[in-house]
């Protein structure tokens, strides 16, 4: 096997650091180093954090190594203690991962990751912008989009450095949209992926960037000579928004894009869940104890069942006016159901976050308040990070509601119905990129109507459990049929 690179902002472990200047490590949290660890041998499971070190340095892959960002000063301090940032060999248990850790300047990270790539790109693949209001594209942005070119090439640079001839390199996400053509520049001999776990925008949204910045980001990806999508009409949007570009020639049938004299071809790779490792984890003891724990708290009561990061774009605020509005037109459930929600904090230091999360905990009050007596409650809100505590509620859920206003794919539509018990039913935004893969036995919703989800939720919890049971066998069949080793080894397959 040739050498494989993978680089993404996220790495597979993280750290933090004591007063005292002693690191603990555990493992890095998202979807997208669930989905790479699978391939890579790092940990996939977010377990307790334990020491930073060990005796010897781990046993890796020597064809596989990992680039990834320090995401905090922990993450930095380790990279410094190891030699050229490698923690593998470094004595660091990274799981089997050979890892190299970047050290890029905290204020860079911090311009790239936040006001660009979290601020800016998502919110433009996303459309999430307030448009009377924002963007406002001025000076500030300018120096902000200097440290995402800084950052992107602190990828360029180290992936440059340690691939072997002819290696391949899969990079990943809108974090790095500049490093294909940047690696490319540097390293001509190299095989050279992007995917994208995002949506893609539609070419009169995408236009809000500015005209050269847009132009930089589709000239980066385009670096690439194989770029994956999640779904086929994000690989579209793509495809509709390089027509933009002077000179760049597009192949719909081929679905390659010429610009320059390169060609890249565009993918559809879309991602599914490792069926036997997730119901291995879920049957651990720490996983049946918080199944007994909930079960307890909910009674025989039926049980509704979401599981977000606070999130812009999980649209969980109109998910519990749903709910509420259900409980308004159906009194028939007040006592009968409760609705467990996990929001986990996500990007509390970005305004637009911590007023989204307080606009979740305001809702969820008002309901408790409305609805609750003394012997039900009807709303259980979880804001810690209890994975555990979130796989014991799949295998629960009577009903599993995921309603995002865009979503390149959510892996939460597809774990429920792998660890559900008896069969949930699956309310599922038609703006889910896994919609085109589970719409036929998903209840599918507009999310953006408040009114037609309350209602839906409804009809799941009148299903009968035998036709619950076989829609979900169904949706489990589909969400195990595109596991993680064979989304990664395609990519891989189609740069030869």
């Amino acid at each position: 096997m040739s050498q494989v690179l993978v680089a993404s902002n996220r790495g597979p472990v993280s750290f933090s650091l004591s007063d005292d200047g002693e690191l603990t490590m555990r493992r890095g949290g998202g979807g997208l180093v669930s989905g790479l660890a699978a391939v890579t041998g790092a940990p996939r499971d977010p377990g307790p954090p334990r020491p930073a070190t060990t005796s010897t340095p781990s046993t890796h892959r020597p064809d596989v190594l990992w680039v990834c960002a320090s995401l905090g000063e922990a993450d930095r301090t380790a990279a410094r203690r190891s030699p050229d940032g490698r923690l593998d060999q470094a004595g660091y248990d990274t799981g089997g991962a050979a890892v190299r850790m970047l050290d890029i300047p905290a204020a860079t990270f911090q311009r790239a990751y936040n006001a660009v790539a979290n601020s800016t790109l998502w919110f433009i693949h996303h459309l999430l912008y307030d448009t009377p209001r924002r963007p406002h594209f001025d000076a500030r942005a300018r120096r902000d989009w200097q440290s995402y070119e800084a950052y992107n090439a602190a990828f360029a640079d180290a992936l440059a450095r340690d691939a072997a001839h002819g290696a391949k390199a899969v990079i990943q996400d809108y974090h790095l949209s500049l490093a294909p053509r940047m690696l490319r520049d540097r390293r001509p001999d190299l095989k050279i992926a992007h995917f994208s776990h995002t949506p893609w925008a539609p070419p009169d949204y995408y236009r809000l960037l500015p005209d050269d910045i847009g132009a930089q980001v589709l000239r980066g990806i385009l670096g690439a000579d194989h770029a994956g999508f999640l779904a086929e009409r994000w690989a579209s949007a793509f495809l509709d928004c390089c027509e933009l570009l002077p000179g760049a020639r597009i192949d719909r049938v081929a679905r390659t894009v010429t610009l320059a004299g390169h060609t890249t071809h565009v993918g559809v790779h879309g991602l599914g869940v490792d069926g036997p490792a997730l119901r291995q984890r879920a049957a651990r003891q720490d996983v049946v104890e918080r199944a007994h724990a909930l079960r307890e708290q909910v009674g025989d009561r039926q049980l509704i069942v979401r599981v977000d990061r606070t999130e812009l774009s999980k649209n969980i605020v109109r998910g519990l006016a749903a709910y509420r509005e259900m409980l308004v037109n159906h009194p028939e459930w007040r006592g009968r159901v409760v609705h467990l929600a996990f929001a986990y904090p996500s990007r509390y230091d970005l305004a637009e976050y911590r007023e989204y999360t307080a606009a979740v905990q305001q809702l969820a009050e008002q309901i408790t308040d409305e609805f609750g007596t003394a012997d039900w409650e009807p709303l259980i809100v979880q804001v810690n990070d209890d994975y555990p505590r979130s796989l014991a509620a799949y295998g629960l859920a009577d009903v599993l509601v995921v309603n995002p206003i865009r979503d390149g794919m959510n892996l939460v539509a597809k774990e429920g119905p792998v660890l559900s018990k008896q069969g949930c039913a699956l309310v599922l935004s038609r703006e889910a990129g896994a919609a085109s893969e589970l719409s036929g036995d998903a209840l599918m919703v507009n999310p953006y109507d408040v009114s037609q989800t309350a209602e839906t939720l409804h009809q799941a919890l009148l299903m009968p459990r035998a036709e619950r049971a076989e829609r979900c066998a169904r949706l489990a069949a589909a969400a195990t049929a595109l596991p993680p080793q064979r989304w990664f080894a395609d990519q891989l397959a189609a740069l030869d």
